[in-house]
């Protein structure tokens, strides 16, 4: 059975970034994967995509034959696709490695909020038996401050609600926060969406104008449908930091029934083992810890041990570590502090 993640998210809030992680996440552990880039406003993509929507179609073109602007050259270029996705199906099965696929979604919020033509394609795919979950990356700056916060949620929710997917937000970026200031409340407060009643008073300190308060009713009623739909959390991801990476697939994986179902076509059936064990999942306090409270003298540490490795890598093989090859060594860590082995070729020691 085929699966894909489906990366969605406003622009900027690390896609690319993520899809490019991804893919040499699951290349070290031994899972067969491709990203396909279905922005066509997106020409200088980090990763090497295994199919691209701008040989089909660009705005570039849009934009010129039919006299739209970029937001209305997306959106047209997304329905352009929906018509022809039978085609490019057929482009993708050429690929012969379609069995896992990471497609990397243009940053358009409309495309996943009301627009009918993601969500249609999405559609197409399940029927397909394609078994889908979408990951919404929102940027972790939005949730310091209280009415960015609150907006993040209705983007979340509506997101949710439209595409009607398994459904992963991850607040992105996470290891930049601590540069933006202190926040109101502990980590977990934001990403388990906890009382939001407690924001009010700080939405109108952060609004003190007489417009502030003729909406101070109107952000009670967004808080309270907000905890009332009772739907919305987050994961949180820094792509740099492997141990993120790593904690967010067991998630992934639970989420679209990878560790439950068949699992050879991927040759990683120890990984699927090892998250179903429980594999890494740090507490949120222990996130909060990493990257927001002490995250200089862990940073700190982490550049001597990794300064290390690269020492003794380099001095038995001549030669510097490959993105890969760091991949798989931060999974051999992993398996270290785990007992149990993931990797490529390792035999099962659970």
């Amino acid at each position: 059975m085929p699966f894909a993640q489906l990366v969605i998210g406003p622009p900027g809030s690390g896609k690319s970034t993520y899809c490019s992680g991804m893919l040499q996440f699951l290349s070290a552990i031994g899972r067969k994967a491709s990203v396909i880039n279905l922005d066509p406003a997106n020409d200088r993509t980090n990763y090497e995509s295994a199919l691209d929507i701008r040989n089909f179609i660009t705005i570039e073109d849009i934009m010129s034959q039919e006299g739209l602007g970029p937001n209305g050259s997306i959106m047209r270029a997304m329905e352009e696709l929906e018509q022809n996705w039978d085609e490019f199906m057929e482009d993708i099965k050429e690929l012969g490695n379609t069995d896992y696929l990471i497609l990397d979604c243009p940053g358009q919020v409309e495309l996943f909020t009301h627009h009918h033509s993601l969500r249609a394609l999405f559609l197409k795919m399940q029927k397909m038996e394609y078994r889908l979950v979408v990951i919404n990356l929102i940027d972790s700056f939005y949730i310091t401050s209280p009415t960015q916060y609150i907006s993040v949620l209705l983007l979340a929710l509506r997101s949710m609600l439209q595409l009607d997917l398994p459904h992963i937000n991850v607040l992105s970026k996470i290891d930049l926060l601590s540069n933006y200031g202190k926040l109101d409340f502990n980590l977990d407060f934001y990403t388990e969406v906890q009382d939001l009643n407690y924001l009010l008073p700080l939405i109108k300190k952060e609004s003190p104008t007489l417009l502030g308060e003729r909406f101070a009713s109107l952000n009670e009623a967004i808080a309270d449908l907000i905890m009332d739909f009772g739907l919305v959390e987050f994961e949180v991801l820094a792509v740099e930091d492997k141990k993120s990476m790593i904690s967010l697939l067991s998630v992934i994986d639970k989420a679209t029934g990878y560790t439950f179902g068949s699992t050879e076509i991927g040759g990683d059936t120890i990984w699927a083992e090892a998250t179903r064990q429980g594999g890494y999942l740090g507490s949120i306090g222990d996130i909060q810890e990493r990257w927001i409270d002490h995250k200089q003298q862990y940073d700190e540490q982490e550049r001597v041990e990794r300064e290390e490795r690269m020492k003794d890598f380099d001095q038995l093989s001549s030669r510097k570590m490959t993105p890969e090859e760091e991949w798989e060594e931060e999974v051999r860590r992993w398996e270290a502090e785990q007992g149990v082995k993931i990797g490529k070729g390792f035999k099962n020691e659970l």
